[in-house]
């Protein structure tokens, strides 16, 4: 536990200091000093979903150098896909762009359902705990918020880390946000992007993997 506070500290403080916050784009170089192992370096360059990718809910492409995802009406449902690579502590960056989506969230499920989520609109930032949909008396767990401004058509970049019981999220628009719930703590079983509306571009994912 001891070494899992002190990744945390160096990933927040890392986090803060990452680079300055007045620019916002694709592929923003916001990452912490000691990022861990690399495992994904996802630059969506072909014309196909890359291997371990797999569409859940809605429509996804691969275009232009970005994944392209936009929700079926006809599905009732948030478009989904989801990236099988099963993880515990770890941190993600990703480029991202509104275009009529309402919201993005980078979500994260156990064995047994969902877990967490950082969750975005146009106006927001969030870190969410998943209510567990087999316990009628688990509910969902806001553990942090922050009010912000994501342009439509304007590409930004957001680094998510994950250490224990504990999430840090900063975006080079000026967020910084952390969260912690001792439910967060176990293994996940990938990573996950969420979207309502239409549509949203995602693009430039990185992974590192962090010690458990």
């Amino acid at each position: 536990m001891k070494q899992l506070d002190a990744v945390f500290c160096w990933v927040a403080l890392a986090l803060v200091l990452a680079v300055p916050t007045s620019f916002a784009g694709k592929g923003t170089d916001l990452k912490p000093s000691q990022p861990g192992k690399l495992i994904v370096d996802e630059k969506f360059a072909g014309s196909a979903l890359p291997k371990m990718w797999a569409a859940a809910k809605g429509d996804w492409q691969v275009s232009s150098g970005a994944l392209i995802g936009k929700e079926n009406a006809s599905d009732n449902h948030a478009a989904v896909i989801a990236l099988s690579l099963p993880n515990r502590n770890s941190i993600a960056r990703f480029s991202f762009q509104f275009n009529g989506a309402k919201t993005l969230h980078l979500s994260f499920n156990h064995a047994k359902g969902h877990l967490f989520r950082v969750a975005m609109t146009p106006e927001s930032v969030a870190i969410i705990k998943d209510k567990d949909k087999k316990d009628p008396q688990s509910k969902m767990e806001p553990l942090g918020k922050a009010a912000t401004k994501f342009a439509p058509g304007q590409w930004y970049t957001m680094l998510v880390a994950i250490t224990g019981t504990k999430v840090a999220a900063q975006t080079d628009n000026g967020v910084k946000l952390d969260g912690s719930h001792p439910g967060l703590d176990m293994d996940k079983t990938g990573y996950r992007f969420v979207t309502s509306g239409e549509s949203v571009a995602i693009s430039d994912l990185t992974i590192w993997e962090l010690p458990r």
